[in-house]
């Protein structure tokens, strides 16, 4: 768990490997969704903001 990257007050367990930051549930959305990421497969953000959208 670390810090959000916008909110360092509020502990995430959420993070984006190819960034290596932390995402709170409010500020979590892939940041390059259209450019290639190795770890998209095993991502909790992108699997999370897939849900979000349906």
């Amino acid at each position: 768990m670390g810090p959000c990257v916008n909110h360092p007050d509020r502990e995430t367990p959420y993070r984006c490997t190819k960034h290596e930051i932390y995402m709170c549930e409010d500020c979590m959305h892939c940041r390059d969704p259209e450019i290639y990421c190795k770890f998209r497969s095993s991502c909790p953000i992108h699997f999370m903001e897939k849900e979000n959208k349906k």
